[in-house]
């Protein structure tokens, strides 16, 4: 899938198919997130691959719109180096997670960008470092065709805004 189409046809997924993701596949998702640009190329990125169903099921109780994680077949964890880059490290973590998100899309896998979740718990199930801050999760997996009718309303009442709605040339023209 060329790169534009995989930006256009990406979507927040939250239903999967109980088949496991490839350890190849995976592999090139991370791949496109250690080749994400960062600030000074201090690269302050750790990503966590979790595929054991106790966990998952642990760190999807740590959110109140988290649930869905215990579902995926994968959830990367995403974490910055607070030590080697005090200022940018969230920034570029984000990059780096829309790497993957990209990636995973143009394999034929879906994800989600999950920002509901306790860090303290995330960071204690895994063991993550205390100089570390837990970004984001991303769910992964093959997308299960399931009827959404959440998905679907809030697509129809809150589309994409149009390109003139969101771009100003040489000054702010909102």
């Amino acid at each position: 899938m060329e790169v534009f189409e995989a930006i256009r046809v990406r979507r927040s997924i939250r239903a999967y198919e109980k088949v496991p993701v490839p350890k190849d596949k995976i592999e090139k998702i991370l791949e496109a997130a250690r080749l994400a640009p960062s600030a000074k190329n201090v690269q302050p990125w750790y990503f966590i691959v979790v595929t054991d169903a106790e966990k998952r099921e642990k760190i999807a109780k740590s959110g109140r719109f988290a649930g869905f994680l215990k579902e995926a077949p994968v959830v990367i964890v995403g974490c910055g180096d607070t030590k080697s880059s005090p200022k940018w490290h969230v920034v570029d973590v984000s990059i780096a997670m829309q790497n993957m998100v990209i990636a995973a899309t143009a394999e034929g896998l879906g994800t989600c960008w999950v920002g509901s979740f306790d860090e303290d718990l995330v960071k204690d199930i895994l063991g993550i470092p205390d100089h570390y801050k837990v970004i984001a999760l991303l769910a992964l997996g093959y997308p299960r065709k399931k009827f959404d009718l959440m998905a679907k309303l809030l697509h129809l009442v809150r589309k994409k805004k149009r390109l003139n709605q969101i771009v100003g040339f040489e000054e702010f023209q909102g």
